[in-house]
């Protein structure tokens, strides 16, 4: 079976996300993201070039869940497809792009985050333990590795120090 891929799109989110919501009520993202550029140079170092601008939504819960998570400025990647749809600018008719994201996350090479994974089974059952609980364990079992000498030894002790 071939690999499925789809097009790919890295950038930051140039302007405030915004969720609204299409006429049969499904969510919608939108931002505007751009994409930084930079020429390398024969000393080795790198110009920084004007980024170029694009359009990027998505739809249904994968709107509410990038909503909830990005932000302007934040640095991303995202999987899906371009798509061109007619617009009206000043009275003439223009094909726009819009990259269609199924999936965005937060770029790892740029962003810093930590990642909570779900467990893989359910909650393991622990009974819950009071201050006082560990207290008396820990001194039980001192106790245990140091049992207290006998009385005679202790009093045999005692003796030969006051004897000196």
């Amino acid at each position: 079976m071939a690999i499925q891929t789809k097009d790919s799109l890295s950038g930051f989110i140039a302007s405030d996300p915004q969720l609204t919501f299409t006429g049969n009520g499904e969510a919608r993202f939108y931002a505007r993201i751009g994409q930084p550029h930079a020429r390398r140079e024969e000393d080795g170092s790198f110009t920084k070039l004007d980024p170029t601008f694009a359009d990027l939504v998505m739809f249904r819960k994968s709107a509410e869940l990038a909503h909830a998570q990005f932000q302007k400025g934040d640095n991303f990647i995202a999987e899906g497809d371009v798509q061109t749809y007619p617009q009206t600018v000043d009275g003439v008719e223009v094909e726009r792009e819009q990259f269609v994201a199924s999936r965005i996350g937060h770029d790892n090479n740029t962003t810093r985050y930590e990642v909570h994974r779900a467990p893989e089974r359910g909650p393991v059952e622990r009974e819950s333990v009071s201050r006082d609980q560990v207290v008396d364990a820990l001194a039980a079992r001192q106790e245990a590795l140091d049992p207290e000498p006998d009385a005679t030894t202790v009093a045999a002790t005692s003796r030969a120090t006051l004897a000196r």
